[in-house]
């Protein structure tokens, strides 16, 4: 479970670690952050003009990542 306060401390001291400029849902990035226990966390958002769409927040699996989750393993 990511709590909503999570989130926010995310979103308002994380690092952004991908850009996602040609989204065909718009242009987001994916930044990182840190919540309780200093566990790590991913959040996906989009800025839009009037609010932050939240796509997805997950917790990155460490078989996907390296660099303390900012740059993904190659398949």
């Amino acid at each position: 479970m990511i709590t909503t306060s999570e989130v926010r401390s995310v979103i308002e001291r994380g690092e952004v670690v991908e850009n996602y400029r040609d989204d065909p849902r718009g242009e987001s990035c994916l930044i990182l952050g840190h919540g309780e226990s200093r566990r790590p966390i991913h959040i996906v958002c989009a800025p839009r003009e009037d609010y932050l769409a939240i796509i997805t927040a997950y917790l990155p699996d460490e078989d996907e990542w390296t660099d303390n989750f900012t740059v993904r393993k190659n398949p």
